[in-house]
């Protein structure tokens, strides 16, 4: 929030060139101090006595001994609040401050006078000389200090004297010093209610409209608590006096109806902020009337979800107006009225329904009030009743959320099912059904089914809670199943079954497509496809009934009629059609042909596509269905009801026609080439073979058949073929979306221009451009551009110096930022006034080396004048620089000189220089062999002028002599002749140019001169690179693209723009790096600092240099830690950038004040500033009018009180932001024990702060029902809580990893204008999407890599989602909101407990569910910060993939995917969760088609196929899994970002990434991300166990342990991989599959990159992954963590077997259904033995049953000596350790002689015993697999103790073949270097000494 508390601008009046206009002060608040923080750690319960003790220390060095009495007066008052210590932290803070006491009493006890009079005294010189002489003079904020100190004395005073006995003076100061203190209360960004000095705000014509609107009260009855019957006929205007009372509409709302104090505080200054925002944008000019039109369009946005409630319930609103009353006063009312509800009702804010219940019912008391009023005078009649603070939240928010709290209890943390517990949507689906008026009533009714709950928690044993029953859901039930993908977009699967139905038909047929036609059996064979269609939709209607079934007793009677009578329609049309369809009886009609007869099947299927016609028909008509479904007429409820359930959100979503052929086309591309490439790549191959493979008779087979092929036509071989290619089927449309939503994307962006400025050159010549296209797009001034003047040079130069103005600041701001150096700011910077030459001044990076050029052109020049002006006229930047060289020196010179004469001296000699141009005798009369040597003149005279010391004044008169003398005697032909012209002096030379001003250049405007002059003639190398850094070039271009090449809307004036605030939540992520933590050595010796400034040397030298030039060096330590903290995803470096917006908003407002005279002086100059300072303060208060800045922070009060050294450093942090940004604000949860009934209880408050001083200075304080970050997912919940401080219309959403920068915040009034542009018809946005850049792509391949795809998603992605797909949603970037329009429907995110664990997105499905529209802007760009390792993606793609698990079983894709047309539907499915499910998809067909090869090679059937010749050349199934494979390797996930790399950096940049993005390894990284996405979100949706998982914010390289990548990777891609290992090795080993085949080859190769792919990448991206020490360090460690005994309490980290515990707990808690699934795919494993077994020398082709069975005997006395020796040394192991080893012996002994008879007499081969390892490992996996689905039956038990020492075992041979290619590896040195040169790429591109950072060489390092 922006405050205007520092009436202070941000320019010190000694002005510092480097110091910019808008940069706020750098304040290094001494907060070290012990009574400064100790004071701020008082406990909650304490809490009153933080004044004092700040009192304290401020009177401290004035008045020692005052001081002390105040802590002594602390420490009485503790004791009488606590006398027993029974608070938290009370006892040790009584010590603390009495042994402070003790201190300060030995050093302030020898005084003279008494305490009490000593003070007294004190307090009336306080009161006098700083209250009074101060009250008009002094800041608002010192004042209102001083009072509160005054109070704290007084108080002390009372303390020790009694008030009868104090003297006349001292009570009278005392009560003035209290009727002041309601005048100076706390304040946010207004003061409403303040005296003396007043900040500008305060002057503003809208803030006084709108609070004189607001503080018309008269005719409204006054309760009784706010006024004294003596009062009744006072004038009721308001007074001083009554100004402490604040009597407004919002005070009279509250007192009425119960609200708190700081809630009306809060919602007054909201309310006041809106209506001011809005008046000043209807207003042409100022006016203190507050205008009709701006409450009726406010109210109007505010209600529009009420009133649209209120007709979807058809019930009367009860916004009703009465005659008598004022209509705009009774508009303030309900306005005030819901602000204050939604200010107070917590959690219940995410249920806008509920708020509108609330207020529906409150706004009718409201209406009783005044209607009983209207005639009656308040004295002859009853008082209006009034009611405490606290009664709204007692009776109204706390029952709700005392609902919302035990039924997050009885989710069990997230373990519970969904379907057994209500969230957010469930309660607030509740006020959906007009059973809330009956049941719920008003006041509640607490005995309401809305009420009814059970306070029992949901566990793994007891499924059900409440009465006996589970609660049931009101419309729709979050039930774990996949079923859920087909009941969501049913339409999708539908079409595409019968598509593949169709196809199988037409290819089984031989005559193609085309000759189907003219077929009339096949032809009514693909008729069937309609049969297919009403089993598949009897099977969705049977499936909305089962999903549904815990949610059918609360629904509607119509809607079970509806599902009741869709079950049975669609039984009928199942038994109706194929009944038909062999019925012969056929009608004839007049058609001849095969068309000459119509079945009756035919009018069936018309018939029954019947309703799906008329929806097609509707489709093409999207305006007559958005009518249609937004209707609530009964009549057209009636006819809609069968096509879709009445629902209150989901209507009226279409897009406009345009935007719906857009789309429609879209996919009707992919789906045909999907479909044709189906058919003759994926069918119609398949089909032949499977016909050859139908027919034949398959007998010898090679192991025990169960089930005979030849009875059913080979069907299982058939299966296990087709059985892959239909999962590519189903997936590759997935492909064909990312194939062409790249191509179109690109073409969209290529016509949007895109990157059109992609080099430097490129921005060299297209500069002159830019102020022109800048003046276009943010002048808000006259229109100055008119035919006659458009070309004019004074408008160029007025554009120019408009320009010039944010030009340099955006330099500055890139200087301060240490990306450019000083010589690269000097180079960039645009002069701000060119008046004083003729030519226009361009930038120097421009002119570089043009001086130097021209000199040597004219030096060798042979030719005439006019051909040597002809060349330098050529270059018109060539051309400027010589003349703005001429005419700066000549001026120089002139302004140096003090005495006349030898000015008219130099004049003489400018002016025959002049003549001799124009009369093209230059050549003749001036000699150019002579200006080299003139030139370093002239460079040595203007590094003298820049020098600081006086001292120089003799160096520089020898100088200019020389010069002149150069000038007459060699330039000059006749230079003698000149000095002997009459009207020239005679004097010796040391008589001339003696007489100078030496201080010239200590003048700003003079010394700029001098630099650029210097640079113009010394820069000789070209400035075709500068700036150097590649940031400072990118941001450049990006900047220079934006005003050039896009359609960015033209920005208002500053007071006509659309407020916002912006807010970041944060909970203890880093804020700023402390000196530990810089200089803190990792395992490697790297520490942070360290790091950076090998990563950053160009920016590490720019902040060295940045030290010295504005001496910094004092406080280099501090200014270090910020370098450092800006350069990582801190808090700082966040807030750094979202105070961009407000610096930039008071100089986009402070140029508008100043108009042109700031533009022809230029506002940089001190003499302006100081003559312009109304100017800045003016603009600082429309910056406070449109800006506001939140920090949620709800540990910012645990932060306060620990003890913990970080936690105390980050609570420094915080509040060293707060005081040196004015306008940052803290929102906090404060937890306070207070004492009631005897009994101690934790009462929560959401707190604002602000800092003032050296400490935070509390705003507001709401009294919340219950803690409100602990029902739901933290991050919405906290932001939700904060949500209330903000202010203004739009609301843009920060998070901790994302900056801002200061040339876009120029951009934001240009971007806020979009919500005023209509769009896809008559639409207005309500998120607006911006473009982000990752920071963090810096060294390593792995950043390189996440950048290129982040970047490729949010432009090429995004661009395409939103236009011309219209399915942009939000995802977590920095969208703005339409505030108004989320915080009345449910805010910025959703926050059920994991259902919305992707919290952002659900923002997107909810704002386009209730009619909002999402648009994306390039123009704008933010920066992002991103993971950068291996482990830190894994993560954040676990997140992810798993927050889409929960997204497909939610209400609100199943709502959207229902609700959308047929194509939006598909965009909606494939850029959502379809992206996770062809990923499972993906992995699953590798599954498949390795096991169906499995079974045909094991079983013997591949064999004997492939014997025959048909089939032997047959490579349909290869063919049809080519392209399945391009997604398994990734390469479909590098296609957009290559596209966005060419579009924007040119194609030849992209293919170049592109190779060596694969020769680093890329395809393994994405396919190793792609198990991630495909085991995480296969895992959420079976069994769930989603949590939320911390991603960390750490960027230095360090060597991850292989412990912890295997906890990491274990379950994920370790058993999977190695399970793809086995059945490629198995197939090789068994099968003889295709060996000629080149497509077979490219399979089996892509199976063993998967494979090696997922088990390897770890360690491959793992820094150091191969070096010896590091490995053998790893294996130790590795085996410590598998054998250490777990327990309670002990880490995952730190045991094995609480890993093992934890990685299965989602077992333990998974429904029915996913462990009956679980254990089903378990029995995969046993396929190997199976198989295997019957193909071992031993069995002597015996193919009995009875064989399988001996291997199981095998197996299981297998094990059983395996459970022998593991009791054997449990028992024996440590007390009898000889036995043990008998015992081992032994064991060893039988199992060498059961061996040697085998081989011996059983002829048991080697070949046999590495088979029957292979056969029996996965039986003995999926043991523990059962048994693990078993968990909860079987924990406890001996079993369950052999179960997992047999995993134990397990994880040991994994984690051993694993970690055995790693330890060869690492023998070899070079193989490391080769990883590390892999690894960090990008490091040695850049010529990083990446080798020194990971080697830690730096014992001697120092920071420059």
């Amino acid at each position: 929030m922006a405050s205007t508390s520092d009436t202070r601008g941000p320019i010190d009046t000694d002005w510092q060139p480097t110091r910019r206009l808008v940069r706020a002060h750098t304040r290094n608040v001494d907060l070290g101090k012990e009574g400064v923080v100790d004071s701020e750690s008082v406990p909650s319960s304490l809490a009153v006595l933080v004044p004092i003790l700040r009192a304290a220390i401020d009177i401290e060095e004035e008045n020692p001994r005052v001081a002390h009495l105040c802590r002594f007066h602390a420490l009485e008052k503790a004791n009488v609040m606590d006398p027993i210590s029974s608070g938290h932290g009370v006892l040790q803070f009584k010590t603390y401050l009495l042994s402070k006491l003790k201190e300060e009493g030995e050093l302030t006890k020898n005084h003279s006078i008494s305490d009490g009079r000593e003070l007294q005294n004190y307090y009336q010189t306080f009161v006098e000389k700083k209250i009074w002489e101060g009250e008009f003079t002094q800041r608002l904020e010192e004042t209102s200090k001083n009072v509160k100190i005054a109070t704290v004395l007084y108080d002390v005073l009372k303390s020790m004297i009694n008030t009868e006995n104090m003297d006349e003076k001292t009570k009278w100061y005392a009560n003035d010093v209290e009727h002041k203190m309601g005048q100076y209360e706390h304040y946010n960004i207004l003061p409403l209610y303040a005296v003396g000095v007043k900040p500008a705000i305060m002057e503003l014509p809208e803030i006084k409209a709108a609070i004189k609107a607001l503080c018309r009260v008269d005719n409204l009855p006054i309760p009784v608590i706010l006024a004294r019957p003596d009062d009744y006929n006072n004038d009721p205007t308001m007074s001083m006096k009554r100004l402490k009372k604040v009597n407004d509409i919002l005070d009279w709302t509250a007192s009425v109806l119960g609200f708190q104090k700081g809630n009306v505080a809060n919602q007054r200054e909201h309310l006041i902020l809106l209506l001011a925002n809005m008046h000043i944008r209807n207003s042409a000019e100022s006016t203190n009337q507050l205008h009709a039109e701006t409450v009726e369009k406010l109210m109007a946005t505010i209600f529009k979800n009420y009133k649209s409630w209120c007709d979807y319930l058809r019930c009367e609103s009860n916004l009703r107006f009465l005659e008598d009353y004022d209509k705009q006063q009774m508009e303030l009312i309900y306005i005030a009225l819901y602000l204050l509800i939604w200010g107070e009702a917590s959690n219940i804010r995410f249920m806008p329904e509920c708020l509108c219940y609330i207020f529906h019912h409150m706004s009718r008391e409201v209406h009783k009030i005044l209607d009983k009023n209207i005639t009656i005078h308040l004295m002859r009649i009853d008082p209006v009743q009034e009611h405490d603070d606290e009664y709204f939240l007692r009776e109204v928010i706390s029952p709700i959320y005392q609902v919302l709290m035990k039924e997050a209890k009885r989710n069990n943390k997230g373990k519970a099912s969904h379907s057994n517990w209500r969230n957010y949507d469930d309660l607030n689906e509740y006020f959906w059904s007009n059973k809330c008026f009956h049941d719920l009533s008003w006041p509640f009714n607490h005995k309401a089914d809305f009420f009814r709950h059970s306070d029992e928690t949901q566990t793994r044993r007891r499924a059900s809670t409440g009465v006996g029953k589970r609660k049931p859901k009101p419309n729709f039930v979050e039930v774990r199943t996949f079923l859920h993908l087909y009941r969501s977009f049913d339409r999708m699967w539908i079409f595409f079954i019968l598509a593949l139905q169709a196809m199988i038909i037409i290819a089984w047929s031989s005559l193609g497509p085309i000759g189907v036609l003219f077929d009339a059996d096949v032809l009514r064979n693909v008729m069937t496809i309609f049969i297919t269609y009403a089993f598949l939709s009897f099977f969705q209607a049977t499936l909305d009934i089962f999903l549904a079934w815990y949610a059918l007793r609360t629904m509607k009677f119509t809607q079970l009629l509806r599902y009741f009578l869709k079950l049975v329609a669609a039984a009928v049309w199942v038994v109706v059609l194929p009944v038909c369809y062999y019925i012969n009886l056929q009608f004839v009609t007049s058609w001849g042909g095969v068309w000459g007869k119509v079945s009756l099947y035919t009018y069936a299927v018309v018939l029954y596509m019947l309703p799906n016609i008329v929806a097609a028909i509707l489709f093409s008509l999207p305006p007559l269905r958005r009518t249609l479904e937004q209707s609530n007429m009964r009549i057209i409820t009636f006819f809609m009801w069968w096509a879709q359930p009445k629902l209150y959100v989901g209507r009226g979503m279409h897009e406009s026609m345009f935007s719906l052929l857009n789309y429609t086309l879209f996919w009707i591309m992919i789906l045909s080439i999907k479909l044709a490439f189906s058919y003759y790549v994926e069918i119609l191959p398949l089909v032949g073979l499977t016909k050859l493979i139908m027919g034949m008779s398959i007998d010898n087979h090679e192991w025990h058949v169960l089930f005979h092929e030849n009875e059913s036509h080979n069907i299982y071989v058939v299966i296990a073929i087709w059985t892959p290619i239909i999962l590519v089927y189903f997936m590759d449309t997935q492909i064909w979306y990312a194939i062409y939503a790249t191509i179109v994307g690109v073409i969209v962006g290529a016509f949007g221009h895109r990157g059109k400025i992609q080099t430097l050159e490129m921005l060299h010549s297209r500069f002159p451009s830019i102020p022109l296209a800048f003046s276009q797009r943010f002048w808000t001034g006259e229109d100055r551009k008119t035919k006659e003047v458009e070309l004019d040079e004074t408008y160029e130069r007025n554009n120019i110096s408009y320009f010039s103005q944010f030009w340099n600041e955006f330099i500055n701001s890139m200087r301060e930022e240490d990306l450019i150096s000083d010589r690269d700011r000097d180079l960039l910077l645009v002069p701000y006034n060119s008046t004083d030459v003729s030519v226009i001044q361009w930038p120097l990076f421009l002119l570089a080396n043009k001086i130097p050029i021209a000199v040597d052109m004219a030096n060798d020049h042979m030719g005439t004048d006019d051909d040597l002006c002809r060349k330098i006229r050529s270059d018109a930047y060539m051309s400027s620089a010589v003349v703005e060289c001429y005419e700066t020196l000549k001026d120089i010179i002139l302004k140096l000189l003090l005495d006349e004469e030898d000015r008219n001296l130099v004049r003489s000699i400018c002016a025959k220089v002049e003549r001799c141009i124009r009369e093209e005798t230059f050549l003749q009369e001036f000699k150019m062999s002579a200006l080299p040597s003139l030139i370093d003149k002239l460079e040595k005279f203007l590094t003298l002028l820049q020098s600081p010391h006086g001292k120089l004044k003799s160096q520089i008169v020898n100088v200019l002599q020389d010069i002149v003398e150069i000038i007459i005697h060699d330039v000059m032909v006749d230079g003698h002749m000149f000095l002997q012209e009459p009207q020239q002096y005679h004097v010796t030379r040391r008589e001339r140019f003696v007489n100078i001003n030496a201080t010239l250049t200590h003048k700003r405007l003079m010394k700029g001169k001098v630099v650029r002059l210097h640079l113009l003639l010394t820069f000789k190398e070209s400035a075709i690179n500068v700036p150097q850094n590649l940031e400072a070039q990118r941001r450049i271009k990006f900047f220079a693209n934006s005003l050039l090449f896009t359609n960015m809307p033209k920005a208002p004036k500053v007071k006509n723009m659309i407020s916002f605030s912006v807010l970041t939540p944060y909970f203890k992520e880093d804020i700023l790096y402390s000196h530990k933590e810089l200089y803190k050595e990792n395992e490697d010796g790297i520490s942070i600092l360290f790091y950076l400034t090998k990563i950053y040397p160009d920016e590490w030298a720019n902040f060295n240099e940045r030290l010295k030039s504005d001496d910094l060096e004092k406080d280099m330590e501090e200014s270090i830690r910020r370098w450092a903290s800006y350069r990582g995803q801190t808090l700082y470096r966040t807030v750094r950038g979202m105070m961009y917006y407000w610096q930039a908003l008071i100089l986009q407002c402070f140029i508008e004040f100043a108009g042109d005279t700031a533009l022809s002086e230029g506002f940089r100059t001190e003499d302006f500033y100081n003559k312009n300072k109304k100017f800045l303060e003016n603009a600082q208060a429309m910056a406070d009018l449109k800006f506001t800045y939140v920090l949620s922070c709800p540990v910012y009060g645990y932060l306060k009180k620990s003890k913990n050294e970080r936690d105390k450093s980050c609570y420094i942090s915080i509040l060293n932001l707060m005081l040196t940004h004015s306008p940052l604000r803290v929102a906090y949860i404060d937890e306070v024990d207070e004492n009631k009934d005897g009994k101690s209880q934790n009462v929560y408050y959401s707190v604002l702060v602000k800092g003032r001083e050296k400490y935070d200075e509390e705003i507001y304080r709401i009294k919340l029902p219950g803690p409100p970050t602990v029902i739901g997912e933290g991050k919405p919940e906290n932001q939700n809580h904060a949500i209330i401080f903000t202010r203004g219309e739009a609301l843009q959403t920060r998070d901790m990893n994302q900056e801002n920068y200061y040339e876009e915040s120029f951009k934001m009034r240009n971007v806020l204008e979009e919500f005023r542009k209509e769009h896809s018809g008559q639409r207005k946005p309500t998120i607006l999407g911006i473009r982000e850049h990752l920071f963090t792509g810096s060294v390593s391949s792995l950043a390189w890599f996440r950048l290129n795809q982040e970047n490729s998603f949010v432009t090429i992605g995004q661009r395409i989602l939103a236009n011309p797909l219209r399915v942009r949603f939000h995802y977590g970037h920095s969208d703005i909101f339409d505030r108004i329009f989320h915080i009345t429907r449910g805010g910025i995110s959703k926050a059920s407990k994991l259902i919305n664990l992707n919290d952002d997105i659900f923002a997107g499905f909810n704002s386009i569910l209730r009619q909002g529209f999402i648009t994306h802007h390039e123009y704008i760009q933010v920066g992002k910060g991103n993971d950068t390792s291996m482990n830190q993606i894994s993560v954040f793609e676990a997140k992810v993939a798993s927050g889409n698990g929960e997204q497909t079983l939610s209400r609100d894709v199943y709502r959207l995917a229902q609700r959308f047309d047929f194509y939006r539907m598909l965009s909606f499915y494939f850029t959502t969760v379809g992206l996770y499910f062809s990923s499972m998809v993906t992995v699953l067909t590798v599954y498949l088609f390795l096991y169906g090869r499995l079974y045909m090679v094991l079983s013997g059937v591949e064999r004997e196929i492939l014997e025959r010749t048909n089939t032997h050349q047959s490579k349909a199934l290869e063919e049809a899994l080519t392209i399945q494979s391009l997604v398994q390797s990734g390469l479909l996930l590098m296609l957009p970002m290559v596209m966005e790399i060419g579009l924007e950096k040119g194609f030849r940049s992209a293919l170049i990434d592109f190779f060596f993005m694969q020769l680093q390894l890329a395809s393994v990284f994405f396919t190793f991300q792609l198990g991630t996405r495909a085991h995480y979100y296969g895992r959420t949706l079976l069994h769930g166990g989603t949590k939320y998982r911390p991603i960390g914010r750490g960027f230095v390289p360090f060597h991850v342990k292989f412990a912890d990548n295997y906890r990491l990777y274990s379950r994920s891609h370790f058993v999977k991989g190695l399970e793809i290992l086995i059945l490629v090795i198995v197939y090789q080993v068994y099968g003889e599959s295709y060996r000629s085949s080149q497509l077979h080859l490219f399979i089996t190769v892509s199976m063993w990159f998967l494979a090696t792919s997922w088990l390897f990448a770890p360690f491959l991206f793992n820094a150091s992954g191969f070096d010896w020490v590091k490995t053998v360090d790893d294996w130790r460690d590795w085996k410590q963590w598998l054998g250490y005994r777990g327990g309670l309490g002990i880490a995952s980290d730190k045991s094995w077997e609480s890993w093992w515990d934890e990685e299965n707990e989602h077992l333990k808690y998974s429904n029915i259904r996913g462990k009956i699934i679980e254990i089903i795919l378990a029995f995969r494993f046993f396929l190997y033995q199976y198989g295997i077994v019957y193909h071992m020398d031993i069995t002597h082709h015996n193919k009995h049953l009875l064989v399988f069975g001996i291997s199981w005997a095998v197996l299981i006395i297998t094990l059983m000596d395996l459970k022998m020796l593991s009791m054997g040394r449990r028992r024996f192991g440590t007390d009898f350790q000889l036995m043990f080893r008998i015992l081992k012996a032994l064991n060893h002994l039988g199992i060498l002689i059961v061996m040697t008879l085998l081989f011996l007499i059983f002829e048991l081969t080697i070949s046999d015993f590495f088979a029957a390892i292979i056969a029996f490992m996965p039986s003995g996996w999926a043991i523990i697999q059962i048994t693990q689905a078993c968990s909860v039956c079987l924990e406890g038990t001996r079993l369950w103790v052999s179960v997992k020492e047999l995993s134990r075992a397990y994880e040991y041979v994994m984690g051993l073949v694993i970690f055995m290619p790693i330890f060869i590896l690492s023998w070899f040195p070079f193989i490391s270097e080769f990883q590390t040169r892999l690894l960090f790429s990008q490091a040695f591109n850049r010529g990083l000494q990446i080798s020194v950072i990971l080697g830690g060489k730096k014992n001697n390092y120092k920071p420059d």
